[in-house]
């Protein structure tokens, strides 16, 4: 069932995710070769907890304050004081926040160092990715619009999209309805709605788009070990515009 969020629920959902965009804003700067991420996992949870909030990913059970994937993995990395960063590496950090029962999710896929350019341009066509499908999250399209949107850049650029995992509902809960694939399914697809609150995120990778999970049975890898990025932004939809909740420029 899809939940249409309120005014009342969205300011505080809202809340949340600026929480978020601004822990993003602090961690970025941060983020170096020869930490490990178990590092950027305490980084981020001494950030949420001084701030009134808990990991949201806490209520999945997830064993990590946030999600912290390199290169090959796609998500759900699990942060490890033995799993260290370095030069070159492609670095996503999934994270969200239950800021009083309102939840957040964002993704940035973070460039360290002297990054090969094809990775940069994988994860700057994510990011294209990413904004097709929210200028097509707006009421009276379909989610399909959406996929498509997603899609559609990433074949033109020949890379593999992830069809095994997608968007979702968020706002409540941390997965809710609807799902939100990033390429073509024949899945449930309703229209998008004035109260819906989503989150986007195209998860693109350099070669194959098939997928593998790790022994751990959380973290997903790319089934060629090739890299992959992922960005992700929380939006609200309004009768007259869709807002990115979580962008790292709102106003304050």
């Amino acid at each position: 069932m899809i939940r249409l969020k309120n005014d009342e629920e969205i300011v505080g959902i809202r809340k949340s995710c600026h929480l978020l965009a601004d822990m993003f804003n602090e961690i970025i700067p941060q983020v170096k070769p020869g930490m490990s991420t178990k590092e950027v996992d305490n980084i981020c949870k001494h950030f949420i907890i001084s701030h009134h909030g808990k990991p949201a990913w806490y209520r999945e059970n997830f064993p990590g304050a946030i999600c912290i994937s390199v290169n090959e993995e796609v998500i759900h990395g699990i942060p490890s004081a033995k799993k260290i960063i370095h030069d070159g590496d492609l670095v996503s950090i999934d994270a969200g926040i239950d800021l009083d029962g309102y939840i957040s999710d964002s993704t940035h896929t973070l460039l360290i160092g002297n990054v090969r350019p094809e990775h940069k341009e994988l994860d700057d066509v994510t990011l294209e990715c990413l904004s097709a499908g929210i200028a097509a999250c707006i009421p009276g399209n379909r989610i399909s619009d959406i996929s498509n949107a997603v899609n559609d850049i990433a074949v033109r650029h020949h890379y593999g999209v992830v069809y095994d995992y997608c968007g979702h509902g968020v706002g409540l809960d941390v997965h809710e309805d609807p799902s939100i694939p990033n390429c073509p399914s024949r899945g449930a697809n309703p229209r998008i709605q004035t109260g819906m609150v989503l989150a986007i995120e195209p998860m693109i990778n350099l070669g194959t788009a098939d997928v593998l999970l790790a022994d751990n049975e959380w973290t997903v890898l790319t089934a060629d070990g090739k890299p992959s990025a992922h960005e992700e932004h929380t939006v609200a939809v309004f009768a007259d515009h869709t807002e990115i909740l979580t962008d790292l420029n709102y106003s304050k």
